[in-house]
C-alpha cells in the first residue's frame, strides 16, 4: 500500500462508520475516555489532515498514543482497516513528507506540505531506540555492561535513585524492562542447520529475531529443538538481521522496507518450505510484506511470495499435526497450572488465537487458564512501552492483576515484548509467577523435564 496515496486513505477511513464498536476494545479509550484517542477519534483525525488540515503537535500526540494493538480491527463490524490507517498517520509523522505536500496540498500549509517535525528531544530518543533495537549486536554490546549491573544490584539503585527518569524517560522505561540475568546455560549461538528427528515431515528456515535473540536465546533453542522432534529440518541463515517490525510499527517505512528486502534475499537462498517465526510482532510484520513493498516492482512479487510462506511457530505446527495426522514426538506430563496471554500482533494482526491452547492443552498435566483481559493489550506494543511510560505501566499493571487472578503458576507468552512488559509488572509489586514462551513449554514436555521456576 502507498501510504502517500491520499485517494486509498480517504477510501479506507470512509469505511468507518463511526458506531462506537471499537471504544469498548481500545485500551487507550479505556485509560482515559477521550474520544480523539479511539479509534474513530483518530480516524477523524487523519481526515482532517487528508482535507489539507495542518499536521499539529496535537494531532501527532493522539496517533503516538495509539498502541497500534488491532484490538480495534478485530471489534470493527465494518471491516475498517485500521491497521493501514495508523501505518499510515506514523509516517507522516516520521517522515519528511505529509498527505498534503505529496498531494500536492495547499500553498498556504507549508507546515503540513513540508511534514510534522518532532521536537528535538523526542527525535533524538527515537534515534537512540531505532540505532539499537534492531541490531543484535549493538543489542548485545549494551546488555553485556547491564547484565553486569545486575548481578551486582547496582541496576535496583541506579533506578530507585530516579537518575534515569531524570536524563530520559526513555532510559528509565528500558532500566524497569531489563530482563533479570538468568539465561539458561544452554543457551548458547545456534547452528545453521538442526536436523529432524526421526522420518523428515519438512524444511524450515527459522527466524532469530532482535530481542528475543539478545534477552531470549533460550526461546530460539527451544523452537530449533520443538520442530526438529516433530521432523523439521531447521535452516538458521547466518547474518539474518532484524525483520523490520519495530520500524514498521512506529512509521518508518523506507527503513522497514529495506529491512523486509534484506529479510526476503536471507530466507530465498535458504530455500525453505516455511518460515518460521516465533516473535508475534515479527510475524505480523513478515506476512505484510507484500504490503510494505507493494509498490515496488522489483520486490513486490518476492515480498508476496516470502509472506505467503510465513508461519508463527503454533500456526505451523498445528498445520503440520493436521497434514501428518499428530504430533511426532511423545508428550511428557507438566504439572502446572499455566495462563496463556495473547499477544495482540498474534491474536489482532494474525487472528492466531486456538492454535497456542490447543498445543498447551495437548500436554498432559498441564492445567489452561484464561486472562481476564485477554483482548487488551498488556502496554508493550513494539517501542509503546519506551515512548509512552506512564500509559504502558498502567496497563501492565491491569494485567499483572489479570494474571494474578488466575492463580496460575507459569503465564505463557509468544512475544519477548509481551513477556518483559508482564515481567516487569509482575516483579514491581513483588510477585513470582514464571514466563514461558509456547516452545519452552512444549520442549520441556517433549524432554520430560520440569523447569524449577514452574513448580
Amino acid at each position: 500500500m502507498d501510504l502517500t496515496d491520499t485517494g486509498e486513505l480517504r477510501a479506507l477511513a470512509s469505511d468507518c462508520v463511526h458506531c462506537g464498536f471499537c471504544l469498548p476494545s481500545c485500551p487507550t479509550y479505556q485509560l482515559w475516555g477521550e474520544e480523539m484517542d479511539s479509534p474513530r477519534g483518530r480516524i477523524h483525525l487523519m481526515t482532517q489532515v487528508l482535507d489539507g488540515a495542518e499536521l499539529t503537535g496535537a494531532a501527532a500526540a493522539h496517533f503516538d498514543r495509539c498502541l497500534g494493538c488491532m484490538a480495534c480491527v478485530t471489534a470493527c463490524p465494518s471491516g475498517v482497516r485500521y491497521d493501514r490507517l495508523i501505518e499510515a498517520a506514523r509516517a507522516w509523522t516520521e517522515g519528511p513528507s505529509s498527505p498534503a505536500g505529496a498531494a500536492g496540498g495547499s500553498p498556504g500549509n507549508a507546515k503540513a506540505a513540508g511534514g510534522y517535525r518532532r521536537p528535538l528531544r523526542e527525535r533524538a530518543a527515537r534515534a537512540a531506540i531505532f540505532a539499537l533495537f534492531p541490531y543484535p549486536r549493538r543489542l548485545r554490546a549494551l546488555a553485556a555492561p547491564l547484565r553486569a549491573a545486575q548481578r551486582a544490584g547496582l541496576d535496583r539503585l541506579i533506578t530507585r535513585s530516579g537518575l534515569p527518569d531524570r536524563l530520559s524517560p526513555v532510559l528509565g522505561a528500558a532500566m524497569r524492562l531489563a530482563p533479570p540475568p538468568t539465561t539458561p546455560r544452554d543457551a548458547g549461538q545456534l547452528p545453521a542447520r538442526v536436523p529432524a528427528r526421526g522420518e523428515r515431515r519438512a524444511v524450515v528456515g527459522m527466524l532469530t529475531g532482535c530481542v528475543q535473540s539478545v534477552f531470549f536465546p533460550q526461546v530460539n533453542v527451544a523452537t530449533a529443538r520443538v520442530l526438529a522432534a516433530e521432523g523439521c529440518d531447521v535452516i538458521i541463515p547466518r547474518g539474518q538481521g532484524c525483520c523490520g517490525a519495530l520500524s514498521l510499527h512506529s512509521g518508518r517505512t523506507a527503513e522497514a522496507a529495506a529491512f523486509a528486502r534484506r529479510t526476503i534475499e536471507t530466507f530465498e537462498r535458504a530455500g525453505v518450505d516455511a518460515v518460521v517465526v516465533n516473535s508475534a510482532g515479527c510475524g505480523s510484520a513478515m506476512k505484510d510484506y507484500a504490503e510494505v513493498l507493494a509498490g515496488d516492482a522489483d520486490w513486490a512479487g518476492r515480498a508476496k511470495a516470502l509472506s505467503g510462506k510465513t508461519r508463527d511457530f503454533a500456526e505451523f505446527l498445528t498445520g503440520l499435526f493436521e497434514d501428518a495426522g499428530g504430533p511426532a514426538a511423545a508428550r511428557h506430563p507438566l504439572p502446572v497450572r499455566a495462563a496463556y496471554h495473547d499477544a495482540c500482533h498474534l491474536a489482532h494482526a494474525q487472528r492466531i488465537t486456538g492454535e497456542p491452547r490447543a498445543l498447551l492443552r495437548g500436554i498432559p498435566g498441564l492445567s489452561l487458564a484464561e486472562v481476564g483481559d485477554a483482548g487488551t493489550c498488556c502496554g508493550s506494543a513494539g517501542v509503546y512501552n519506551l515512548l509512552q511510560p506512564e500509559a504502558a505501566r498502567e496497563l501492565g499493571d491491569r494485567k499483572a492483576d489479570s494474571v494474578l487472578a488466575t492463580g496460575a503458576a507459569l503465564l505463557v507468552s509468544a512475544n519477548p515484548g509481551c513477556s518483559l512488559q508482564i515481567s516487569s509488572a509482575l516483579a514491581a509489586r513483588g510477585e513470582r509467577v514464571a514466563v514461558a514462551h509456547t516452545a519452552e513449554v512444549l520442549d520441556a514436555s517433549i524432554r520430560g523435564i520440569t523447569p524449577p521456576a514452574w513448580t
